[in-house]
């Protein structure tokens, strides 16, 4: 088998090994994966304080906590600390930009710090921001920005 034909059967698991698993799982289902273990430390009116000790499932090959865990973090902190900034009839909106520079890694057992902060709400428009740090040190692991657009409401 060729490379390309083998990037093709990884993508598309043609072997259907885990198919019924995956096709069984709940709507909505990586939040919890991903949100598991995670404690507040801090919260009060635009800003969220999070810890969290890197668990196996969040771990790539390497045992560094996962580039993809902490985007979906990053995507669920910024989302919660909206709705601590009080904006009366808020709904989760829908996501406009999500970026995130990865400066550092956190390994398997290391406790995290997340600091999520509302940068900007508008009358259509919230913005906030996300750092994870290394609790311990305080050294920045990745930093990132959410925008979201408030002005639908969701049909699901």
């Amino acid at each position: 088998m060729d490379l390309l034909e083998s990037v093709k059967r990884f993508l598309e698991n043609e072997d259907g090994e885990n198919e019924s698993t995956i096709d069984s799982m709940p709507a909505k289902f990586i939040e919890p994966i991903v949100a598991q273990g995670l404690k507040v430390d801090l919260v009060e009116p635009g800003r969220l304080i999070c810890s969290l000790k890197v668990p196996p499932r969040l771990v790539d090959a390497g045992n560094r906590l996962h580039g993809g865990a902490m985007a979906t973090l990053l995507d669920l902190l910024t989302s919660v600390v909206f709705h601590t900034a009080e904006l009366g009839t808020f709904h989760s909106g829908v996501s406009v930009e999500i970026n995130i520079s990865f400066v550092d890694v956190a390994v398997l057992g290391e406790e995290i710090e997340i600091e999520s902060k509302v940068l900007r709400v508008g009358k259509m428009i919230c913005v906030a921001s996300v750092e994870l740090r290394k609790k311990e040190t305080g050294k920045i692991i990745a930093q990132g920005r959410h925008t979201k657009y408030l002005g639908i409401r969701s049909r699901v």
